[in-house]
């Protein structure tokens, strides 16, 4: 598993172990937040990977 996966999980049970709080608790706020950190990590994962650019450019075709 790497890294990246491995912080994902960790990120995502955190969240889900806030949101679990608030409501044992009966915190609006903390349920919130852990609710939204949860959408975030949804989103992140959802949106496509930016890859680096590469400073290579594509050759120009003299026009004639």
């Amino acid at each position: 598993m790497s890294a990246q996966k491995t912080n994902e999980g960790a990120d995502k049970l955190k969240a889900s172990v806030k949101e679990a709080i608030g409501k044992l608790v009966g915190d609006p706020k903390v349920e919130a937040e852990g609710k939204l950190e949860q959408n975030e990590i949804k989103r992140e994962r959802a949106s496509p990977q930016k890859l680096p650019k590469s400073g290579v450019k594509p050759k120009s075709t003299p026009e004639a």
